[in-house]
This record gives structure tokens, C-alpha cells and sequence, in this order.
């Protein structure tokens, strides 16, 4: 009975997700992407001000988090983010950036980075329920470590 429960909750229960981005296009093409995909988007956050306001509202099951953003970069709000909720599944994205390292995700307090050209093709419910990327294991990326 309690399996059944729990399998029915997850089927009813949307993954809740924070959106942190400096361009409002893609935060609304964001909010559509997870949308389809069975995700909700809780809040959308431009930069570090408006994600920490977000997070202290209310605690996130993942974030949506571009790595290239005014004032604080998001390796710092990353961090910051993981501190107030350690229970949210950080991903990073960029479309700047091709891959970050295992070390700096382990340093910021990500699980993963995923590319914006990705993002369409990426299981992103999977990604955000902790079952890790398609293809890859869990906090491994391909490509050049942050600067």
C-alpha cells in the first residue's frame, strides 16, 4: 500500500523548479521547456538578488541556473543557492560555455551542466528527479573547466 502511495504521487506531484536567467525570452522559453516536460516552474529569478528572494520563499526541487549573469556569476549564486536548499538539483547551462568539470560542480554545489542547445534533447525530468543526465553519468560534463 505504501509503494502504491508513493507511486502515486510521483505521478501527480510536479518536480518544482526555479528559473535563474538574465534574458527574459529564454526564461519564458525555459518556463515552456519544463513546462512540456512535466516540470513545474515555481519562480524565474534574473540575477543573484531575485534567485536568493526566490529560494527563501520558498525551496526549490531544482534549479535552472545560467552561468553568465550580471554582478554575481553563476558559480556564486550556485553556491549560494545550495547553502539555503541543500536539497535542490543546481544545473547549470550556458550558451558560452561548451562543459564545466566535475571539481567546480562539486565546488558550487551543482549537480550537473547542461548546454542551452542541449536543453531540448536532455531528459530533463530525469535530470531533475536525481536519475542524472542521459548518456552520462551523474556530475560528469565534457569540455573546458570554468576560467
Amino acid at each position: 500500500m505504501v509503494r502504491d502511495a508513493a507511486a502515486y504521487q510521483s505521478v501527480w506531484v510536479a518536480i518544482r523548479i526555479l528559473v535563474v536567467d538574465d534574458s527574459p525570452p529564454f526564461r519564458r522559453r525555459a518556463r515552456e521547456l519544463l513546462t512540456l516536460r512535466g516540470l513545474e516552474v515555481v519562480a524565474a529569478a534574473a540575477d543573484w538578488d531575485d534567485a536568493i528572494a526566490a529560494v527563501i520563499r520558498a525551496c526549490p526541487d531544482g534549479v535552472l541556473l545560467d552561468i553568465n549573469l550580471p554582478g554575481r556569476d553563476g558559480y556564486a549564486i550556485a553556491s549560494s543557492l545550495a547553502k539555503l536548499c541543500p536539497v535542490a538539483r543546481i544545473v547549470l547551462t550556458s550558451s558560452d560555455v561548451d562543459g564545466v568539470s566535475a571539481v567546480v560542480l562539486d565546488e558550487c554545489g551543482a549537480t550537473a551542466f547542461v548546454a542551452k542547445v542541449d536543453l531540448a534533447t536532455i531528459d530533463l525530468q530525469r535530470l531533475f528527479s536525481g536519475g542524472g543526465l542521459a548518456g552520462l553519468e551523474e556530475r560528469e560534463t565534457a569540455g573546458p573547466s570554468r576560467p
